[in-house]
C-alpha cells in the first residue's frame, strides 16, 4: 500500500511539472494594437490583453521568423526557419500541399510523446492534401482549387492530425482563401458545394460565413479547455484581425476607429474568454499562457485612417506586415505563468517565435535531436529574468533576409522587401544601397542607413547568415541539410505580391 501511495505521489509531482500550455496566435495583430504595450499611441481598448500584461511578462524585442502568415506558423511548430523549405517567399494557399514534412518533429508531437493532449483550433495555413476527384491537381498557387475538383466526402490527409495534434478544428488557410469551410480532424464539417467570396472567390460550405469564424473558434477553444484532462497543449490560431475584417454585430462601432478597431476589440474578447475558461476550471496556476501574433499589422487595416486618428499599430517602428522593417515582424509576446513569471515584468531579451520548440524541450527536461528545432533557443531563462546572446534572422514576403545581433540589424535588400515604401521594383527603390544597416539602440525607426560607416559589421553579419544557411541550422549541433538551395541576395527588381 505504501509503495502504491509513493507511486501516486511521484506521478502527481511529475504531472505538476508539466504545465498546460495555451498558445494564442493572433493574425496580423500589431505590437501597438495592445494598448498596454503602446499607451501613448494605442487607441483601441484591449482590457483582457492588458490584464495578461499586468499578470505576466511582456517582451519588447520578440520577433516572428517572417513578416507573413505561413512561414511564421512553420517556424512556431517546428523551431526551424521557413526559408529552409520550398517556401522561399509568399505564403501557401488553402489548397496547398503540406509544408511540414511527415517525419519532422513538431511541438505537438514532442509534447504528445510526454503525455500531453494536443489540439489545434483555428487557422492552419500550413498545407494539407485535399481530396480531389480524378485528374484534380492542387498546388501552392493561392487561386487554385474549385468545387468541381474537390471530393469533399473523402478524408483530408497530411493535415494537423498527422503532424502531432490529437484534435483539429478550423480552416485550411487564411479567411480570405478558399475553401471557405470548417474542417474537423480530417473532414469538412459541411461539404463546400457553394461558391462564395471573401477577397477571393471559391468553394464554400453553404452555411459558412466569415463573420461567424472568430466566435466559433473561441467557443471551440473554451470547450476544449473545459473537457480536456491535464496536461494539454492548445494551439489557438485565431483568424483575426486579418482580412476579411468582419467584427460581429455586437462589436461593430465599439472602438470608434472603424471595422479594424472593432475587430481588434473582438479579438481581445476572444483572448479574455480563453483566460476565463482557465479560471473557471481552476487551472490558471498550472498553465503557461502565451499571447502573440504571426506578424505585424496589415495595410488592410486602413493604416492611414488609424494613424490619422492617433492609433499606431506598429508603435514606434517602421513598416507593417510583409516588410523587412521591424513593423513587419516585431510582435506582441506576453507570457503568464503564475509562480514562474513575475507579474508586470518586462523583458528586453530578443526572442523569435521559433523558440517555442526548445522552450518546451527544456520544460520537459529532454534534449532535442539534431534534426529538430534547428533554429530554436529556449526562452525559459528570459522568463527568469536572465539575458543571453540571441541572433535572430528575419524574412520578408518577397524572400529578403535580415539578421539582428545586439544593437545591429542588417537587411540584405535596398527596399522594404514587402508592401511599404520603397517597394521592391519601384522607382523610389532604384539607386538605393544594396544593403541596409541600422543601429537599433539609437534608431528604432530604421531611418539612417549606416552601412558605409560600419563595413566590418556588414561583413561579419553577412558571414554569420551565410554560415547559418550552410550549416542548415543557427544553433549548436550537427550540421543539417536545407530542403532547397537558399539564395540570400535577391534581385532588387523582385516585387512583393499581395498575399
Amino acid at each position: 500500500m505504501k509503495q502504491i501511495l509513493l507511486m501516486l505521489l511521484a506521478s502527481a509531482a511529475l504531472a505538476a511539472d508539466k504545465p498546460n500550455i495555451v498558445y494564442i496566435l493572433c493574425d496580423d495583430f500589431g505590437y501597438g494594437d495592445v494598448q498596454a504595450l503602446n499607451p501613448q499611441r494605442g487607441k483601441i481598448p484591449t482590457p483582457h490583453m492588458d490584464r495578461l500584461v499586468a499578470e505576466g511578462m511582456s517582451f519588447t524585442t520578440a520577433h516572428a521568423s517572417s513578416a507573413v502568415c505561413t512561414p511564421t506558423r512553420y517556424g512556431i511548430l517546428t523551431g526551424r526557419y521557413n526559408w529552409r523549405t520550398r517556401l522561399q517567399s509568399g505564403v501557401l494557399g488553402g489548397f496547398s500541399p503540406a509544408l511540414i514534412a511527415a517525419d519532422r518533429l513538431t511541438v505537438p508531437s514532442l509534447l504528445r510523446q510526454h503525455g500531453y493532449v494536443t489540439a489545434c483550433i483555428g487557422k492552419w495555413h500550413l498545407g494539407m492534401t485535399m481530396p480531389g476527384r480524378k485528374g484534380a491537381a492542387f498546388s501552392d498557387q493561392i487561386e487554385s482549387g474549385s468545387a468541381e475538383q474537390l471530393d469533399a466526402q473523402q478524408r483530408i490527409t497530411d493535415g494537423p492530425t498527422t503532424r502531432g495534434f490529437d484534435y483539429f478544428f478550423g480552416i485550411s488557410g487564411s479567411l480570405d482563401m478558399p475553401p471557405f469551410a470548417f474542417i474537423e480532424n480530417d473532414q469538412f464539417t459541411e461539404p463546400p458545394t457553394a461558391t462564395k467570396k471573401w477577397g477571393r472567390s471559391g468553394p464554400a460550405a453553404p452555411g459558412f460565413e466569415a463573420v461567424d469564424v472568430l466566435p466559433t473558434l473561441t467557443r471551440k477553444a473554451v470547450e476544449f479547455i473545459g473537457k480536456t484532462r491535464s496536461p494539454f497543449f492548445l494551439y489557438l490560431a485565431l483568424n483575426s484581425p486579418h482580412a476579411p475584417i468582419v467584427p460581429t454585430k455586437e462589436w461593430q462601432g465599439k472602438s470608434g476607429l472603424g471595422d479594424y478597431g472593432d475587430f481588434v476589440m473582438e479579438t481581445d474578447w476572444a483572448v479574455g474568454e480563453v483566460a476565463k475558461a482557465l479560471e473557471e476550471k481552476g487551472i490558471v496556476n498550472d498553465t503557461l499562457l502565451i499571447f502573440t501574433s504571426d506578424n505585424g499589422c496589415s495595410p488592410a487595416a486602413n493604416i492611414k485612417h488609424l494613424e490619422a486618428s492617433g492609433h499606431f499599430a506598429s508603435a514606434d517602428r517602421r513598416g507593417y506586415k510583409a516588410d523587412i522593417f521591424d513593423g513587419g515582424h516585431r510582435i506582441p509576446f506576453v507570457v503568464r505563468w503564475p509562480g514562474k513569471v513575475k507579474p508586470s515584468s518586462i523583458s528586453h531579451q530578443p526572442i523569435c517565435l521559433t523558440d517555442l520548440m526548445a522552450t518546451c524541450a527544456e520544460i520537459l527536461g529532454v534534449r532535442l535531436p539534431d534534426n529538430a528545432g534547428e533554429d530554436s533557443v529556449s526562452f525559459l531563462p528570459a522568463l527568469r529574468g536572465e539575458t543571453y546572446p540571441r541572433v535572430v534572422v528575419h524574412h520578408s514576403i518577397n524572400g529578403s533576409f535580415a539578421i539582428r545581433e545586439g544593437r545591429w540589424k542588417l537587411e540584405l535588400c535596398a527596399d522594404s522587401g514587402g508592401w511599404s515604401a520603397p517597394r521592391p521594383g519601384s522607382k523610389e527603390a532604384q539607386g538605393l544601397p544594396p544593403v541596409q544597416l541600422y543601429d537599433m539602440e539609437t534608431d528604432v525607426g530604421e531611418q539612417t542607413n549606416v552601412y558605409q560607416e560600419h563595413p566590418e559589421i556588414v561583413e561579419r553579419l553577412t558571414k554569420c547568415l551565410e554560415q547559418y544557411v550552410a550549416n542548415g541550422r543557427s544553433t549548436p549541433g550537427a550540421p543539417q541539410t536545407n530542403d532547397v538551395t537558399v539564395v540570400l541576395h535577391k534581385e532588387p527588381k523582385r516585387k512583393g505580391a499581395k498575399k
